[in-house]
């Protein structure tokens, strides 16, 4: 089992929930994001725990460890690139709206993999929403034109949010976190995101921040879809499946009592992130403490674990 030292960015919708969230004694304002596992370049995650591990970064570890840290046909796949990157995201102030490209359109563009991603709120503000997909059909012209007018958002389908709601985000859905979010974010290794409308807001230097309309309109899907939320009901003592999909596949859990899961036929690591309550996560060879705010890394080699406690966490792997 692995745990890592997050990479904390400050952002300037960023608000206060994360550092008392994750239990670090910092005096940081402004953190938007802690990437708490990340093999992105220049935004890796090292390793925390004492040891031979200890300060090397993820795709170290890939490197040296291969099929056993991810699994064979991930490493197959991603070679020593860590695949998934997981984020806890606090916005004071709404997010941009913006879309990400998938692998065809990214590699197009000159990058490696393009990004679909999923949300689980942690907590909100009462009143709190987000956007995730379509209100009414547009055509590439029709949201060149939203755009210009600053209408775009009214062409959005905005979701009032809860505590355990989850959303699917595919790559080229649009999509925005609102003021008073507080989510995990779930998704493909890469930093590619372009970048539709920002509220006219300015950065640190006052200068309007870049927009991406042309990137944008190639890659936006123009289709409705039925439904935005991840349809789940949550039951105790047990995984319920949110998602699977080519890129993950994400579960949550709400313990009452120990339980043990079983990867002894899983080729892959598996990603455990608390999100609330408390207790203790063992291997038979370890036991950590995994409460909310907490996230592990499990190699592909292991078998089984026993969670301990009142926890809710989410499982994720490819």
């Amino acid at each position: 089992m692995y745990t890592f030292k997050p990479f904390l960015k400050q952002t300037i919708w960023g608000g206060n929930r994360i550092i008392p969230f994750k239990h670090l004694d910092l005096g940081t304002d402004c953190v938007g994001e802690s990437w708490e596992i990340s093999g992105v370049t220049g935004h890796e995650t090292v390793v925390a725990d004492k040891g031979p591990d200890c300060g090397k970064p993820v795709s170290q570890l890939v490197s040296e460890q291969q099929h056993l840290l991810v699994g064979s046909d991930n490493y197959r796949r991603f070679g020593n690139e860590f695949p998934l990157l997981v984020k806890f995201i606090d916005a004071r102030h709404d997010l941009s709206v913006q879309v990400h490209p998938d692998d065809e359109i990214a590699r197009r563009h000159g990058f490696d993999h393009g990004k679909t991603e999923m949300w689980y709120v942690l907590d909100c503000e009462p009143g709190a929403t987000l956007y995730n997909g379509l209100l009414r059909e547009l055509s590439p012209d029709d949201y060149r034109e939203a755009v210009a007018n600053h209408t775009i958002c009214d062409a959005l389908a905005c979701h009032e949010v809860s505590a355990g709601d989850a959303f699917y985000i595919p790559a080229g859905r649009i999509h925005a976190i609102g003021a008073g979010c507080f989510v995990v974010e779930i998704q493909q290794t890469s930093d590619v995101t372009y970048r539709i409308y920002d509220f006219g807001r300015r950065d640190k230097d006052g200068n309007l921040r870049q927009l991406h309309t042309e990137e944008a309109a190639q890659s936006i899907d123009y289709r409705i879809y039925r439904d935005y939320r991840i349809d789940y009901h949550a039951q105790k003592d047990c995984g319920v499946q949110l998602i699977s999909s080519p890129h993950f596949t994400t579960a949550v859990y709400d313990l009452t009592e120990p339980r043990t899961l079983d990867y002894s036929e899983l080729d892959s690591f598996v990603i455990l992130v608390a999100v609330k309550g408390g207790g203790t996560i063992s291997d038979g060879c370890r036991q950590l403490p995994f409460r909310a705010g907490n996230t592990v890394l499990l190699p592909a080699t292991t078998l089984q674990v026993t969670v301990s406690g009142a926890v809710t966490f989410l499982e994720t792997y490819v």
